[in-house]
């Protein structure tokens, strides 16, 4: 794993609660199915991410470390 992938995990792992609620407001068409996070599997969220929001996977892990 890359430092900024583990960067990302640990984000997601510590605050996914909150930054999913932050993602919501902002994509509301998201369910909760495309925001299930496990851990270990960032890649298969961040693809889901990048689908619903058209973004990459660089500027959906870049709006990630924004929320």
């Amino acid at each position: 794993m890359t430092q900024e992938n583990n960067s990302l995990s640990l984000r997601l792992k510590g605050n996914w609660n909150e930054l999913k609620g932050k993602i919501k407001q902002q994509y509301a068409d998201l369910t909760d199915d495309d925001l299930l996070y496990v851990e270990g599997k960032e890649d298969e969220l961040l693809g889901r991410l990048q689908q619903k929001t058209g973004k990459t996977k660089e500027e959906v892990k870049s709006w990630i470390d924004t929320l």
